[in-house]
């Protein structure tokens, strides 16, 4: 039974989450002029540091072509740079540029000030047990993160 519920909670909170993931986006302004899946790469780069196109796809969701155009609009803008594997010439390497991490960290902050504004009238009672549970939950799933590489 135990096993039961924490499938049914991890659902529900999976879709709890989108919904607001949903809401951050559609409330949010952009001021980046780019399109939010855009973005979504960017800072996940940048959080993530230089990765292979394979990876980002992987991680993204997206086949490696469609990348493909996202990554030259980005690299055309001057916002990643991109450079081919010396040992492997087959992988390519993407990372932030110095314009792309400003940019990034512009985008973590709409993003941060949404989360703000979606949770600013909980009670300070509230926000600490959620606080725990986010912080815990975090820790348990990084350690099966480490458990299944």
């Amino acid at each position: 039974m135990a096993r039961k519920e924490f499938v049914r909670l991890m659902e529900e909170n999976i879709w709890t989450l989108d919904k607001i993931a949903d809401k951050l986006r559609l409330d949010r302004v952009d001021t980046t002029g780019y399109p939010r899946q855009l973005m979504s790469i960017l800072v996940r780069l940048h959080n993530g540091g230089r990765a292979k196109l394979k990876d980002i796809a992987r991680r993204e969701h997206v086949s490696a072509p469609n990348l493909c155009v996202a990554f030259r609009r980005l690299e055309a803008d001057g916002l990643v740079v991109r450079t081919i594997d010396d040992a492997d010439r087959r992988n390519t390497w993407y990372c932030v540029s110095e314009r792309g991490a400003e940019l990034a960290v512009v985008a973590m902050d709409l993003f941060r000030a949404g989360v703000e504004r979606v949770f600013a009238n909980i009670s300070r009672d509230d926000e600490a047990r959620l606080t725990d549970a986010l912080r815990t939950m975090r820790d348990i799933i990084k350690k099966v993160e480490l458990d299944n590489e």
